[in-house]
């Protein structure tokens, strides 16, 4: 009969930020390690608190597998002598699968003929296996950080107070340092301290909301969104989301009770970034907006337990909030002494990245690239506002605003740049060059700012791979995956057109006095490729969530310097590539490719002379090339890429004639060449869309 499973360990509290992979970490090692040793499990949940990390798995069958496996001996040749009697090797393996000599069986395997021995493992019972893996479990939580105690040995995000382990049940015998695996639990540390014995695992949810604890992560989020919605409609207004701040703060409480409390009035002359990034970041407070989304001088603030004194909690919370506004203000007012210009100056003393300079000449660099990426562009009527504005994009770095508060970098840089008289597109654009800062962030709205951002981005990118630390499996800590992905958004949304590949090599140029004694390993691809490959992984990564793989490998083979003309040829083709008469196409394509790259890697390349096209198929089929290649030019130069398709598409018969009636590999060796460089132009043709070789049809 199957058995349910609980494993909770109970600890100090525990970083907001640690809990759900340290729940994720606990879930993969019970599973795989349970996997492993043929333990079949049923649905299985987490729960997290501050005070605990817990597991609960339905379903837990009572032993392991039973499996049958052969276990390969000595070669038959080594196994008997010349008179069939068997040696000490074949006796020696029999005796260590406990069978005799005339039970072990002779199979075939590459190397020849081998004894071998069918062994029958029987599976373990649950108890012996959980308890050695939640053993593991409960040592193998990877940390970002963890602390020692005491004279405990192991290491932990927080000193651990308690374990249970149930199989059903059964208490699994578990220790971590010197707490030994229980029964017992604990509620709100506060409101409900008392241990509680659980008689099984299926208690224990109930239990603990009985003890003032919803250790459901999603149901406590989903109850402290209810409740602060709510607590914001009572104060007149409506609660400004903000999705990351939901997450921690339903991970720093057990029990969410929300209080709604305010702040003077003036303090809203202050831009409604700072007011919201001192709730926030220090006091984890959400703020409240009015219908328009203006901010209102109200913010909740979530406590761990129910408010006795309301009075009392909001003059704590209010004093506080009322002390980091002051010190907002004051950085404000202090900021706004000193022009933004004359801030510029102090950037060459700010390193942006030990081999790559000063903030100053990161300055000088992007500057640069912006006003040619705008030339590239058509935006040369924007080149005043770009450089002006690229001058003072970092200049809000040495301010005292920003160093208090690094996430209000361009928004303080606009604020100080408005302060002291510089135009709004300048304002503006300084602001916008951040932007997009996350994946779902909105885009740039003006094109100094779009252009600039990608110039920095660019610069960022190509230096630091140049420099040999790009990112290397999960670390990424120059963020280079979210500048990537960035340079994509800003293009395709703002309709960029121009080249990826002169973009880079130009960032390179402006960087090439700092990487002139940068050393490299002979096998490490250069810079500029290591770039444009990587924009390929975050391409394909990003359409592959949206179409075919195959076809968005198909497309990037083609080609992707023009990312807004590879993103409509992967639109176009996604269009035709699931239609039945597609699927000949690609087949007929493909066999044009593999001619091509078997039998003209000797080819000398050059045009197809007419005078040796003596087969009316391939007079034919040059003939309706010849005509389709420049209704193909004219669809791809109006970016009509289905047009295109279409008319490559109309090949396809003088492709299967050709194939039906000529003979491609013939004994003339000029006929031969003419041949295969007539397929060469149609490959060709066919790769100015996407490479079909990469497209997986089913005939």
């Amino acid at each position: 009969m199957a058995s349910e499973l609980l494993l909770e360990i109970g600890a100090e509290e525990i970083p907001a930020s640690f809990i759900l992979p340290a729940l994720a970490d606990l879930r993969r090692i019970i599973t795989e390690r349970a996997a492993e040793a043929r333990l079949k499990l049923g649905e299985v949940r987490t729960y997290g608190t501050p005070r605990r990390l817990a597991v609960w798995v339905k379903d837990v069958a009572e032993r392991g597998e039973d499996i049958t496996r052969e276990v390969l001996g000595p070669s038959a040749r080594a196994a008997f002598d010349k008179e069939g009697k068997p040696t000490k090797a074949a006796e020696k393996f029999a005796e260590s699968q406990k069978l005799s000599v005339d039970a072990l069986l002779r199979v075939q395997t590459p190397k020849g003929e081998y004894l071998a021995a069918k062994v029958e493992e029987k599976g373990r019972a649950a108890t012996d296996i959980l308890a050695e893996v939640l053993h593991t479990a409960v040592h193998g939580i990877n940390f970002r950080k963890a602390m020692r105690w005491g004279d405990v040995d192991q290491s932990f995000a927080r000193p651990v107070q308690w374990v249970v382990a149930l199989l059903g049940g059964e208490v699994l015998p578990v220790v971590f340092g010197d707490v030994k695996s229980g029964r017992v639990t604990y509620g709100h540390r506060f409101l409900s301290p008392a241990a509680i014995e659980l008689a099984r695992p299926s208690d224990y949810e109930a239990a603990l909301e009985k003890a003032n604890v919803v250790a459901d992560i999603s149901r406590r989020r989903a109850l402290l969104l209810e409740k602060v919605r709510a607590a914001a409609t009572e104060a007149g207004g409506q609660l400004m989301e903000d999705e990351s701040l939901v997450d921690q703060v339903t991970n720093l409480v057990e029990l969410p009770s929300p209080v709604v409390g305010s702040f003077e009035e003036r303090h809203l002359e202050l831009p409604p970034e700072v007011l919201v990034q001192e709730m926030k970041s220090h006091q984890r407070y959400f703020s409240v907006v009015d219908a328009n989304g203006k901010l209102l001088p109200r913010f909740i603030a979530v406590s761990n337990t129910p408010v006795r004194d309301v009075k009392l909690s909001l003059r704590g919370y209010e004093r506080v909030l009322r002390a980091r506004l002051a010190d907002g203000r004051f950085f404000f007012d202090e900021d706004r002494k000193t022009p933004l210009a004359d801030r510029v100056e102090k950037l060459g003393r700010v390193v942006w990245q030990g081999q790559l300079g000063s903030y100053a000449e990161k300055v000088e660099r992007f500057r640069s690239l912006a006003v040619k990426l705008a030339e590239w562009t058509g935006r040369g009527e924007h080149q005043a506002s770009i450089e002006r504005a690229s001058t003072l994009a970092k200049a809000d770095l040495v301010t005292g605003m920003v160093g208090e508060f690094p996430e209000l970098q361009g928004v303080m840089g606009r604020e100080y740049a408005r302060a002291s008289g510089e135009p709004e597109p300048v304002a503006l654009a300084i602001y916008e060059h951040y932007l997009p800062r996350t994946a779902d962030d909105a885009l740039p709205t003006q094109d100094p700012g779009a252009l600039i951002g990608l110039a920095d981005r660019l610069d960022t990118l190509c230096g630091i791979f140049a420099i040999g630390k790009g990112p290397s499996g999960a670390a990424d800590p120059f963020a280079l995956r979210r500048a990537c992905l960035a340079v994509i958004r800003i293009v395709l949304g703002r309709g960029y057109r121009f080249s990826l590949s002169a973009a880079v090599d130009e960032a390179l140029r402006l960087l090439a006095p700092k990487l002139a004694n940068v050393k490299r390993k002979a096998s490490e691809a250069a810079p500029r490729e290591q770039v444009l490959d990587f924009f390929r992984g975050r391409l394909k990564a990003l359409w592959t969530e949206q179409f075919r793989t195959d076809v968005v490998e198909a497309v990037l083979s083609a080609g992707f310097d023009d990312l807004v003309a590879a993103r409509l040829r992967l639109e176009a083709l996604s269009r035709i590539v699931g239609q039945e008469d597609f699927a000949p196409l690609a087949v007929a394509f493909k066999r044009v490719a593999n001619i091509v790259e078997k039998q003209g890697k000797d080819v000398v390349a050059g045009e197809v002379d007419t005078g040796r096209l003596i087969d009316d198929a391939e007079r034919n089929l040059h003939a309706s090339y010849f005509q389709a290649r420049s209704l193909v030019a004219e669809r791809l130069q109006s970016d009509d890429y289905s047009g295109a398709l279409k008319e490559i598409t109309g090949l396809k018969p003088a492709v299967d004639t050709f194939f039906d009636k000529v003979m491609v590999m013939a004994e003339d060796p000029a006929l031969r060449e003419n041949r295969i460089r007539l397929l060469t132009e149609i490959g060709t043709l066919f790769n100015q869309v996407a490479d079909f070789t990469k497209i997986q049809s089913e005939l």
